[in-house]
């Protein structure tokens, strides 16, 4: 036990104690340093970048002098960096060959943040989900639906797919397919159409509503009413708007048909019903 005491007191009084004081403040210096310079960074860029960029502008800068001020901790501590560095090289190498997956992820956030197809709070739709944009991380997406339930997609995932961004223009196209009867005067239904758009302050003037015949149903010309909106009026404005054409179909006397199907089983006459509480009726 003496020995030992007499060892660790004079590995002590070798200096290490001071080094290791050193290589303490040296990183805490790094990290003061790092957030400050994040945070001008980050107000000197905040024009030029969205939320998420300027994210990772802070964290970039706040991590690469927090990294260098560790560098020179160890350098303190007697470390030799070049072994470090070559043994950080060998170490990420086989690292990379046991998470293909989340290096194809790490890349492939690369291709999204240099691209920019969304951003945090964008309402984007991939692959049959849609949701609001919760943050863009190195790996992932994270969205929140519109039943409030939380979605990570990963970037291979989003990269590969489809991804439609229902945010990113101020105004959308709002189509209704709507079918009227053969009877019908289809420019008294277009005059009708056309009232509702003009009176609905949210259907924007410029781009001007429109009415297209699309072609002949089974039971119903098939027609088409488009509205403009602005983005946030898009979910109200639908629903009303079918409220709306029900309502002055009906005062115009517009007929909104459904099919109709007549059923003949053999040649002989037809077979008899009987109606609940009425008659018998038959051929």
């Amino acid at each position: 036990m003496a020995d030992f005491w007499t060892t660790l007191g004079s590995y002590l009084s070798g200096g290490m104690v001071w080094g290791i004081v050193r290589a303490l403040i040296l990183i805490a210096l790094g990290a003061l340093v790092g957030r400050v310079l994040a945070g001008l960074a980050t107000r000197v860029f905040r024009h030029s970048l969205d939320p998420h960029q300027t994210l990772l502008l802070r964290r970039v800068v706040f991590y690469l002098i927090l990294g260098l001020a560790v560098a020179s901790a160890l350098h303190q501590l007697g470390f030799r960096l070049g072994v470090l560095l070559g043994a950080a090289g060998v170490l990420s190498v086989a690292l990379a060959f046991a998470s293909q997956t989340s290096a194809s992820n790490l890349i492939s956030g690369v291709f999204l943040l240099w691209e920019r197809p969304f951003g945090v709070g964008d309402v984007i739709r991939v692959a049959g989900i849609t949701g609001e944009i919760l943050s863009v991380d190195p790996l992932s997406i994270k969205l929140r639906t519109f039943d409030n339930l939380f979605v990570r997609i990963p970037n291979e995932t989003i990269l590969k797919s489809e991804v439609t961004n229902l945010t990113r223009f101020p105004i959308r196209r709002l189509d209704m397919p709507i079918g009227v009867a053969y009877r019908s005067d289809i420019a008294q239904v277009r005059e009708v159409l056309m009232g509702i758009a003009d009176r609905d302050p949210r259907c924007l003037a410029e781009p001007e509503p429109m009415v297209m015949v699309l072609g002949f149903g089974d039971s119903a010309v098939n027609l088409q009413f488009s509205v403009w909106v602005r983005r946030e009026n898009f979910l109200a404005v639908r629903t009303d708007l079918h409220a709306a054409i029900l309502e002055a179909f009906a005062e115009a006397g517009i007929e909104i048909p459904f099919p109709h199907r007549s059923i003949q089983l053999g040649q002989g006459p037809m077979l008899p019903v009987r109606l609940e509480g009425g008659e018998t009726s038959g051929g």
